[in-house]
């Protein structure tokens, strides 16, 4: 069988998603073996530094990126929303199976039951805004660790908010249920994250072997989602760290691509937010093209109030 080297974090999460493409892999034959890498946003989890403090998006990518570069390995396996809106020289995003549940999930009260001032805690400042944009009564706290970790902070806080799929691919929900109150927000309430929910997998871009089998593994409509909300981040500039949210879903369309393929028309809605919550500038639109429609989304946004928040964060 022919061996596939994937670099990874060493997290329970992301040793499920290496597991998930790997299983995926071998059915054309493949057989995956893990490489482990430490990175900066392992590294800095112990002494609690805020991710939006350690120098913008990448810091949980950015080294198991080197691993495949160097030839370390042959694949990079992600949560799609940890790598920056522009893909790094050298490789490619060719692997991105169907995406997971898209939503947040509030752990250890419901929304409306949290008590006036209440603690809650986030790794996000998209999470922190969107919270203070409803509940400014709430002390927000930043919180890091895996997700074990984060949940286990509640008791200590009044609840934790975090992405709501790794409750499922980790088989924790029930657990986790058992022990606290679950509310998984609505996308009307917390607007998720870029390419939340999905999985990503680069390879060296010359690499046309492992591009084809990654091809095989792509799920085409949950492509064209994260392609629109990466690109929209992208037009906003790539080193944003204001609280930003995204989230596209196509509906089939009786149209068709240039080539003949059916064609789903996607509808999006996006954000940008102060981090305190205080401005939240949205917008919503459809299209049939992934990039144009993130692109032009960002434009309406930054018009709309949008680049006065980025000028005022400097």
């Amino acid at each position: 069988m022919p061996l596939i080297r994937a670099a990874t974090r060493s997290s329970p999460l992301a040793r499920w998603q290496t597991e998930y493409v790997a299983s995926l892999l071998s059915v054309s034959g493949s057989f995956v073996e893990s490489v482990f890498v430490d990175t900066l946003g392992d590294r800095t989890q112990a002494i609690g530094t805020p991710l939006h403090n350690l120098g913008g998006q990448g810091v949980f990518v950015k080294e198991v990126q080197s691993a495949v570069l160097r030839g370390d390995a042959d694949i990079a396996v992600h949560s799609a929303k940890d790598l920056p809106s522009t893909t790094a020289d050298g490789l490619v995003l060719a692997g991105v199976p169907i995406r997971g549940d898209v939503r947040d999930a509030l752990i250890g009260s419901t929304l409306a039951g949290l008590r006036h001032g209440a603690r809650v805690g986030t790794s996000s400042v998209r999470r922190r805004a969107q919270l203070l944009s409803i509940r400014p009564d709430l002390d927000v706290v930043s919180i890091r660790g895996n997700v074990g970790t984060r949940i286990n902070r509640v008791g200590e806080l009044d609840a934790v908010v975090l992405a709501a799929v790794p409750l499922e691919r980790l088989a924790i929900l029930d657990e986790v249920s058992t022990r606290f109150p679950v509310e998984f927000l609505s996308v009307d309430v917390m607007l998720p994250m870029v390419a939340q929910g999905a999985i990503a997998v680069e390879c060296r871009d010359d690499d046309v072997e492992t591009r084809s089998m990654l091809a095989a593994i792509t799920d085409p409509q949950t492509l064209r989602e994260i392609s629109a909300e990466r690109a929209y981040l992208a037009e906003l500039g790539g080193g944003c760290d204001l609280p930003v949210g995204a989230l596209a879903t196509e509906a089939q369309s009786p149209s068709r691509s240039v080539d003949g393929s059916p064609e789903g028309l996607l509808t999006m809605r996006v954000l940008i937010a102060s981090l305190d919550g205080t401005s939240i500038v949205r917008a919503e639109s459809q299209g049939t093209d992934p990039l144009a429609l993130g692109r032009s989304l960002a434009c309406e946004v930054l018009d709309g109030g949008g680049r006065a928040l980025l000028d005022a964060r400097g």
